[in-house]
């Protein structure tokens, strides 16, 4: 296991996040939905809804849009049929992404992808031509802590490995501890006993290695990554790109 590298977080987020909190729910509640669905309501069963709850708490998701989102999928509610689909493509500078959605509508999210695509210099890529360069694994996030505290580097690093995780990476950003897809629910409840709760815990396409883009580059870039995030089928968007932070802080001014 690496312990202390530093690493630059790939996924840019704006701020802004009450602005799309309702958003952010409505993806949160089709994953849960989806997931009490294929494998049943009840999360102890169920290794997808337990993944696919833990991540809602995480993101402050009340109880009650919860349980409902259960409910709709064990067919105790009305709602849609949602199926998965996943989209790669590159965008400006050769950047790799793959854009994961849930959606009731292959038709329209297909050509909201494209379009987004389109519209800012990317281009869509046949399945497989980008996954191959990630590696899917499990991700739980924490929050950076103060030297000798429950979440400091060495503290965070041991507690992973006791937890069975395959990697630490801990930065200025926080801390990003990865293990294998099946053993995700596993190594969460461990953390989580250790340490508390998580930021997040998800499912995510790790890049193998990452690709500056310039400004020029990178202000497109973001501009899709934002308009592909704006739709409420798109789950996960995962990509490879790393932009110095000189000029990450004057696109974001």
């Amino acid at each position: 296991m690496a312990g202390h590298s530093k690493f630059k977080n790939i996924m840019f987020r704006k701020g802004a996040q009450d602005k799309k909190r309702a958003s952010l729910f409505a993806k949160l509640g089709r994953e849960i939905t989806v997931a009490a669905k294929i494998g049943g309501h009840d999360a102890e069963m169920n290794a997808r809804l337990r993944t696919a709850v833990a991540a809602a708490r995480a993101g402050n998701m009340p109880k009650d849009n919860i349980e409902r989102a259960i409910k709709k999928g064990a067919g105790q509610g009305e709602g849609d049929e949602f199926e998965e689909m996943r989209y790669e493509g590159y965008g400006p500078g050769g950047v790799a992404i793959i854009v994961e959605t849930l959606t009731d509508n292959r038709n329209r999210t297909a050509s909201e992808i494209r379009a987004a695509f389109s519209k800012h210099g990317g281009n869509l890529a046949e399945t497989g031509s980008v996954s191959f360069m990630f590696d899917h694994v499990g991700e739980i996030r924490y929050a950076i802590g103060d030297q000798g505290d429950a979440r400091d580097p060495d503290t965070v690093f041991e507690a992973a490995l006791e937890a069975g995780a395959d990697d630490v990476v801990s930065g200025d950003d926080g801390h990003e501890v990865f293990c294998a897809p099946e053993s995700l629910h596993a190594v969460s409840a461990e953390l989580e006993a250790a340490l508390g709760p998580s930021q997040s815990v998800k499912l995510i396409w790790k890049p193998q290695n990452n690709v500056p883009v310039d400004e020029a580059a990178a202000a497109t870039l973001l501009k899709l990554l934002d308009a592909l995030d704006d739709s409420e089928d798109v789950q996960t968007i995962s990509t490879n790109f790393e932009i110095a932070d000189d000029v990450l802080e004057r696109l974001i001014l």
